[in-house]
């Protein structure tokens, strides 16, 4: 008999992800092959045939003993069948690609490779059958990978390192603290911690903070760019604020908090994409911080009062 945790452990063999072999998937799965919960329905008896949302909900309900109800219709379509259809597990209107995604014959069937598998497990011909089936077609964790590996764009050092960061979000606005600002006002600066939406710790030196009597926890809120004058010996705390985040009053005093103890100054930047995003948060800015903006990478703001009066040579 094909049980569900038979079910889930051929999903895992195909490299599902967890979410991928939960027990709605189980289900889908049973379903699809046309298997129950009799006793002399078993794998190798696995069917291919077409069949939409709606009449695998009555399979579950009739054969596979569980009462589906009726709003798990796009739960299932969209949280299993999409991510099977995703590495080419299944098939959707593989008889009329061009069908309408609201047309009431929309279906669904396995890959004819992927039932060919599936037919041999329990025997000994399933290792080498699931294998082979992996080596020749993208799993669900390869295709994800590679969605985040496009999504991804290299970001380059003062130094000449690079990096990869996460497209989108903040990211932009921190490739271009690195590769505008720390040219401009940092020179030779040694880039201690940089901060990344899809990896929190894209860079994290702890040797060199914890050199400069800077420990900290890893669940503190860390700004978004750490850089080392070591000519200067400044410590510059930097935020991305292209939405959100700028050095207002109270982070201001977080981030002295947090950094308290370094034996480098510390130098306080909120960093814009441009003038029209500045202008939404310059009523929150602390003093004794300093603005940049990106679109004018050459200049800056210093909030700090009479430090900076007086004349400029013409």
């Amino acid at each position: 008999m094909a049980t569900f945790d038979e079910a889930k452990q051929i999903l895992e063999a195909f490299r599902f992800t967890s979410r991928q072999t939960n027990i709605m998937s189980q289900r889908t799965l049973l379903s699809l092959c046309g298997l129950t919960l009799d006793e002399d329905s078993t794998w190798d008896k696995a069917t291919n045939d077409r069949m939409g949302v709606r009449f695998i909900m009555d399979w579950i309900r009739e054969h596979l003993e569980f009462q589906v109800a009726e709003n798990t219709r796009e739960t299932i379509r969209r949280q299993v069948l999409k991510q099977f259809t995703e590495v080419g597990f299944t098939l959707h209107n593989d008889d009329d690609p061009k069908r309408p995604p609201n047309s009431s014959k929309n279906c669904y069937k396995l890959s004819d490779a992927a039932v060919k598998v599936i037919r041999t497990f329990g025997t000994d011909s399933w290792d080498a059958a699931v294998a082979e089936y992996n080596e020749n077609f993208q799993t669900q964790a390869e295709l994800y990978g590679a969605a985040r590996k496009l999504g991804s764009f290299d970001i380059v050092f003062p130094s000449g390192m690079e990096i990869k960061l996460r497209a989108g979000g903040q990211n932009t606005l921190i490739a271009d603290m690195i590769e505008k600002f720390c040219p401009q006002f940092i020179d030779g600066g040694k880039i201690l911690y940089v901060g990344d939406a899809g990896d929190k710790y894209a860079v994290y030196d702890t040797e060199t903070l914890a050199q400069l009597g800077v420990v900290l926890d890893k669940h503190g809120k860390m700004p978004d760019l750490i850089v080392l004058d070591e000519k200067r010996n400044w410590l510059f705390l930097m935020e991305a604020a292209s939405t959100h985040g700028p050095v207002d009053h109270s982070r201001y005093l977080e981030l002295h908090d947090l950094f308290g103890s370094s034996s480098a100054g510390l130098v306080l930047i909120s960093c814009f994409p441009d003038k029209r995003t500045l202008r939404k948060f310059i009523a929150d800015l602390a003093w004794e911080t300093e603005v940049w903006v990106a679109d004018e990478p050459t200049h800056m703001m210093h909030l700090n009062g009479s430090r900076f009066l007086g004349p400029y040579e013409t």
